[in-house]
Formats: C-alpha cells, sequence, structure tokens
C-alpha cells in the first residue's frame, strides 16, 4: 500500500498489491486476544462513547460467522479483535479500549486478507465490501480514509503514467527519445512527490501524513567541492543526518505499518559504523526518543535485545550488554515476564566476562597428566582455546580439522592450543587419548580439564565456572586470543580463524 516512494515498474506493481489487497494468507502471530469482542474485557466499560471504538461492517456474502481484523505489527502481522455477522452479513467492532491507529485489514473466516483501510485517532465509522468486489469497498466516517482514497487514487493514476514512459524510455531507440522520456519520468515522479509533500503540509496531524513521513527517504546529494577539494563523506553525512527527519520514533502506530521495522534494518545496515560503540549510541538515541511511546518503547528495546544477543557481526554483543547495563539493569523490565527477565540476565553474566577486546578469563586447568596448566602462561604471538567433548561427534570432526592448519600454518607463528575436555564424566580422558592418538594430533596441543575437587571447590566458594565465563553453551566453543590473552575473535569458523591471523599479522 505505502510502500515506495518513487515509482519504478516493479515499485508500482508493489503499490498495486497493497492498494487492490488480493487475498494473501496470514502468518498469524496472537499478540492481542479475541475476548475484546466477545469475552471477559467486555466486563469493563469504556469512560464516555467518545473513549470508546464502534466501526460498523457489512460483508457480503458472509452470514452467521467470525470475521476478523487484523493489522501489521513490525514485519509480522497480528489478528486484532473478531466480529459475528449477523444473518443481514452485519456486525458491529466494540472494544473496551480503541485500537492503536496504523494499517489494518478484514479477514475472511479463513484468514485471508480481504481489503485494506486505514485505522484513524477517532475509530467511528462504517465499511461496506462485498468479496466478489474487495477493491470497491466503501468507508464511511472517516476522514483519513477519504484522504487515503484521494491519494491513492492519484498515486495509481500517476503510477501508471509513469509505467508507460519508462517502457518508452526502455524502448528507445536514440539518445534524444531516451533523453526525453527519461526527464518526463523524473518530473512525474517530481510530481508525485509534491503531492505527497502537499499532503503532510495540509493536514500534519493525520495519519497518512505520518505514514508517508515515516516511508520518505532522503536522496544522496551530489559531492560538493569545497577550496578545490571534493567532500566525498558529504552525501553520506547528508542522508544520514536527514533519515529521521518528521518522524517520531515514540509514535505507536508505526508499528502497524509493513515498512516502518524495514526502514529501521536499512538505516542500520548502510548507515550505520558495525563497530559496538557507534551501534549502541543509535540504539540509545532511538530507545530514549521512544520511551514515550507504549507500545513502541518495548517493541524496540526487544527488537535490539534479540538483534545483538546473537549479532551477525563478531563483537557486536557488546551492544547487548550496554543495552541490559542502561535499561534492563536500571528496571525497564516491567513488561517482561519473569522467565524473560531471569533468561535475559542470565545471558547478561554469560556474555559480560568473554567480550572481544577484553582479556580473557583465567583458566587454570588440570592436564592428562595431573599437572596444573595456567593459559595466562602460555607464551606465544597467540593462544587458541578450544572447549570440546570426546563424545561430541561435532567436535571430533572439528578438531582435526584446527590440528591440519595448525600444522601447516599456526605452529609455525607461534600460536598455542589450550584446549579444555568439557566433560564430567569419569571415563573421557581415555576416550580423549585414543582420538587424538588415532588423529595423530600434534603433540604440542595442551589438553586440560577441571578436576571434581576443583569444580567442588569452586561451586563451594559462589565462583563463576568456566562455562559461565567462556559462555560454552555449546561444543566446540573457540576464542582466539592476542599475545596478551586478550580476545580478538570469538564464534568464528576454522577460517574466519585464520583470516582474523593474517589481518592481525598485517596491521603489526
Amino acid at each position: 500500500m505505502l510502500e515506495s516512494l518513487t515509482f519504478t515498474p516493479n515499485n508500482f506493481r508493489t503499490m498495486m498489491r497493497y492498494i487492490v489487497s488480493t487475498i494473501i494468507l496470514l502468518n498469524t502471530v496472537f499478540f492481542y486476544s479475541f475476548a475484546q469482542t466477545n469475552g471477559a474485557s467486555h466486563k469493563t466499560s469504556p469512560k464516555s462513547a467518545e473513549d470508546a471504538a464502534n466501526i460498523s461492517l457489512t460483508l457480503k456474502p458472509y452470514k452467521k460467522t467470525w470475521i476478523y481484523i487484523g493489522s501489521y505489527y513490525g514485519k509480522g502481522k497480528t489478528l486484532v479483535d473478531s466480529v459475528f455477522l449477523n444473518d443481514e452479513s452485519k456486525g458491529v467492532f466494540k472494544p473496551v479500549k480503541k485500537y492503536t491507529p496504523g494499517i489494518y485489514f478484514v479477514v475472511s473466516p479463513k484468514y485471508a486478507i480481504l481489503f485494506e483501510f486505514l485505522m484513524d485517532d477517532k475509530q467511528h465509522f462504517s465499511m461496506e465490501a462485498d468479496t466478489t468486489k474487495k477493491e470497491d469497498a466503501v468507508i464511511k466516517g472517516s476522514y483519513d480514509n477519504d484522504l487515503f482514497k484521494t491519494y491513492s487514487q492519484f498515486s495509481v493514476d500517476k503510477g501508471k503514467v509513469i509505467t508507460e514512459l519508462t517502457e518508452k524510455f526502455k524502448a528507445s531507440k536514440n539518445k534524444a527519445d531516451s533523453s526525453k522520456y527519461r526527464a518526463l519520468v523524473i518530473g512525474e515522479n517530481k510530481a508525485l512527490e509534491t503531492y505527497r509533500d502537499s499532503i503532510t503540509k495540509k493536514h500534519p496531524n493525520t495519519l497518512l501524513s505520518a505514514l508517508l513521513n515515516a516511508m520518505k527517504q532522503p536522496e544522496y546529494p551530489a559531492i560538493p567541492v569545497v577550496n578545490g577539494k571534493a567532500d566525498s563523506l558529504y552525501p553520506y553525512h547528508f542522508v544520514k543526518d536527514h533519515f529521521w527527519d518528521d518522524v517520531e520514533l515514540n509514535d505507536d502506530r508505526l508499528l502497524r505499518t509493513p515498512f516502518f521495522e524495514n526502514k529501521i534494518d536499512t538505516y542500520f545496515k548502510t548507515l550505520v559504523v558495525n563497530d559496538p560503540d557507534s551501534v549502541f549510541s543509535e540504539v540509545n538515541y532511538m530507545l530514549l526518543y521512544a520511551r514515550t511511546g507504549k507500545e513502541m518503547y518495548p517493541y524496540l528495546l526487544t527488537k535490539f535485545t534479540n538483534k545483538y544477543l546473537n549479532p551477525e557481526i563478531m563483537g557486536q554483543d557488546k551492544v547487548f550488554i550496554k543495552i541490559y547495563e542502561n535499561f534492563y539493569a536500571k528496571g525497564d523490565t516491567t513488561f517482561l515476564n519473569a522467565g524473560s527477565r531471569k533468561t535475559i540476565t542470565e545471558r547478561y553474566y554469560q556474555m559480560v566476562a568473554n567480550l572481544v577486546g577484553n582479556p580473557a578469563p583465567t583458566l587454570d586447568l588440570t592436564d592428562t597428566t595431573g599437572k596444573n596448566i595456567s593459559l595466562y602462561n602460555l607464551n606465544g604471538k597467540f593462544a587458541f582455546v578450544v572447549f570440546w567433548d570426546p563424545t561430541c561427534g561435532h567436535c571430533k570432526a572439528e578438531l582435526p580439522r584446527i590440528d591440519s592448519i595448525y600444522k601447516a600454518r599456526w605452529k609455525s607463528l607461534g600460536l598455542k592450543i589450550y584446549s579444555v575436555n568439557v566433560s564430567t564424566a569419569g571415563n573421557t580422558d581415555d576416550e580423549l587419548k585414543k582420538f587424538v592418538h588415532e588423529k595423530q594430533m600434534d603433540k604440542d596441543w595442551i589438553f586440560t580439564r577441571q578436576s571434581k575437587e576443583a569444580r567442588d571447590a569452586e561451586q563451594a566458594a559462589g565462583l563463576p565456572n568456566y562455562r559461565q565465563l567462556y559462555d560454552v553453551y555449546k561444543t566446540p566453543t573457540m576464542y582466539l586470543l592476542d599475545e596478551k590473552k586478550r580476545i580478538i575473535a570469538k564464534q568464528l569458523s576454522i577460517e574466519q580463524f585464520n583470516d582474523v591471523i593474517s589481518a592481525k599479522l598485517k596491521v603489526k
């Protein structure tokens, strides 16, 4: 419906799919209870008629059946309410509290979207439709929907013109025609942009204006020349500085659209530097801005928490640590249930000790001869720490691969391998020795484990164990340390660890 600001043929077809509202199946996530329509929630009455929603629906040919309304929610869709149509195909949605405004849709008994509409602030309007002509649905009593209908028709008409001109541009056989049609396409797109701007200026407080502002993305300007030197970074800074112009990040309505979360993801992917401090600076700004949003704040806090609990880029788990310390640790957990709060807190303490750039936690374990070996006593340019289990099939596949690259390259670079047998079973040392012998692994590997006595003493003293300190929840778990035993890489493939070593040697 409101997905793109520049009309290309593909974008036009996308917009048509939203406006015409072709039937698509819902992947439903139930965020709200249907009890709003006929359950316990109706025991509480609204304070006044103005506080309540009253949306009548006539939907032919459905009779004596349940019909639903749903909305977009982040990147997904959710069913919001239901109504039972009588034998005249009529029903009325009367929730206890008004719905959060945004882009909504009417849903069939088989959970197919029939048509879309804007849920305005007043929520006193009627909808009439026939499933044989869903695109002709009539909405009365809603200024936002009237405005949107006019905008949609203008956009569709302008889109048709742009599509025709684009096809002529593609078919141009000479430079003159190509230039002519290109200029016409640019002119029509500009007219569409001007029309949108006129709506946001004339109707600044409407839902449509909020949606158009959220959709808008600044164009990269030309590279300026200052004192005879081109400022190549200016376009980037310009777009980044204006990316959120006129967008209220505490506006709950934006969650009920299909494009707001994509806008956030685009911003972080294309405009935010990937180092953890820069990422958190942006996250912190958004969360503080959104704090007064009843739905927006917990949604964004949850989104960023999930994203950086298991980040795509190594080292960005530091962003989660900062989120926890600046928000969760300060009491922003009231919307969480006890189980979620416990899980997030436990993950914080499992991750905080092993951030990239920090000194590795101490390891003083016993080798296969009974001798105590300290990680910090190893001398070498690098240390490779691997936690594994001799009974783990994946470990048995990975350790020979590590040994191969160790013999081929890492050993000559002064790297030391410190391996930890995480099994607490008493007979795994024999399996370990047999495995090492069969695979002819290098004798310079250091194989350690924690003795039962050491484990019991640690537990009695209330000290964190190495599983917590190194976040060992799967095997193998691997870390690369520098000569001062600072963590420089983790949670990578063997090949990626090798690339990190190469990069570090080149820097030196």
